[in-house]
Parts: C-alpha cells; sequence; structure tokens
C-alpha cells in the first residue's frame, strides 16, 4: 500500500490536506488460506491520530496488487438532509475549521441560533431565546443548561478581552457536539419518525 495516505480531511482533527505517513503494515489470512488481509496503520502528523486502511487480495491470483477498500474511522461527519440550509452550512463550516477553536466556535453557536430562529425563536438574545425554548419545552432544561455554556463561549468570542483564554479544540470539539445534538433533536428524529410513519401508511 502508499507510504503516504491521501485524504481530503484527517478524521480526528480535520485539518485540511493532512499528511498521513505510514506508521505500521501486517498481513493476516482467512480459515480457508484464499483470502489475504492488508492492515495499514496511517499517522497524521499533525495531532497523532490513526487511520487504519484495510485492502484484500485473492490469494490464487496472479496480481499481488492490494487496494484500500476501507478507512477506519471515515473521514467526515454526514449532516441529514433535514437540517435547514443555514443551520447546516454554519455547522459544516465549525466541523471543518475545528483546528481554529475561535472560529469553530462562533460557527457552531450560529449553527445554533439558526436552529431556534427556524423554530420561531426570532427575538431577543441568543440567552433568552433558549430560555424560553426550554420554559415552552422545545427543547429539556438539560440541553438549555447545556447550551448556555457554548452560549457563553461564543459570547466571549464575539467580544473577547484581554482577560479571556483562548479557547481550546476540545472546547470547540464539545461545542460542535452541542450543536449536532440539537440538529439531531429538533430535526433529524422527526423527520425520521415522519419517514417511518409513512412507509407504515403505505
Amino acid at each position: 500500500m502508499l507510504t503516504n495516505l491521501d485524504l481530503d480531511r484527517c478524521p480526528h482533527c480535520n485539518v485540511n490536506q493532512p499528511n498521513l505517513i505510514k506508521a505500521s503494515h501486517f498481513q493476516t489470512l482467512s480459515s480457508d488460506q484464499r483470502v489475504r488481509r492488508d492492515w495499514v496503520n496511517y499517522r497524521c502528523l499533525r495531532c497523532g491520530g490513526v487511520v487504519l486502511c484495510e485492502g484484500r487480495t485473492h490469494v490464487q491470483t496472479t496480481s499481488d496488487e492490494t487496494f484500500i477498500e476501507y478507512l477506519y474511522p471515515t473521514s467526515s461527519v454526514a449532516l441529514d438532509e433535514s437540517i435547514p440550509s443555514r443551520a447546516k452550512e454554519y455547522l459544516k463550516q465549525a466541523i471543518d475549521s475545528i483546528v481554529a477553536p475561535s472560529g469553530s466556535i462562533v460557527l457552531a453557536a450560529s449553527s445554533v441560533d439558526a436552529m431556534l430562529k427556524n423554530k420561531g425563536y426570532k427575538e431577543g438574545t441568543l440567552y433568552g431565546r433558549i430560555d424560553r425554548a426550554a420554559s415552552e419545552h422545545l427543547i429539556t432544561k438539560d440541553m438549555a443548561d447545556w447550551a448556555h455554556e457554548i452560549r457563553l463561549h461564543s459570547n466571549e468570542e464575539r467580544h473577547s478581552d484581554e482577560e479571556s483564554e483562548l479557547p481550546t479544540e476540545d472546547e470547540a470539539t464539545k461545542c460542535i457536539e452541542f450543536a449536532l445534538a440539537l440538529a439531531e433533536f429538533l430535526f433529524v428524529l422527526p423527520s425520521k419518525v415522519e419517514r417511518g410513519r409513512k412507509k407504515i401508511l403505505k
């Protein structure tokens, strides 16, 4: 297999055009000795994350070439089509820019803002709309508490001062995780329920 793995983004740190170099290589055989699997680990020089590649070769064929068939983990997060376009685009950009945590956090918060506006919560501050969404049971209190943490982080980024510490990728990841969970709760799950009911009624 290749000495360097060519991916658009690292599945761990999401950096664009990552430098993934071969770290190890070993082979396994099926019990009937007919199929050989090649396993190669590639290490991202930026974050240290490892991508495992699997290739298969039929031992009894004349060709000894092995091609990559599977990657673990997969490279990107698939965003469901049921997520409103503006919120979805903000969330995609937040994921793609996680290597720049300040910008990623602002984009994740903007995605949350767009989701609330889609549900009719357009007036007032983001903090106030989160409270109202919880009091009207659009989201749970626990989700509101979680959302407040994201809102506070994003507020620090928008109105930064010298006393605020720069955010980390871990903090950006937590903001993205909340935005993904909110999208799942508000849009993806209801869409799945609707599709499931339509199948039953057909």
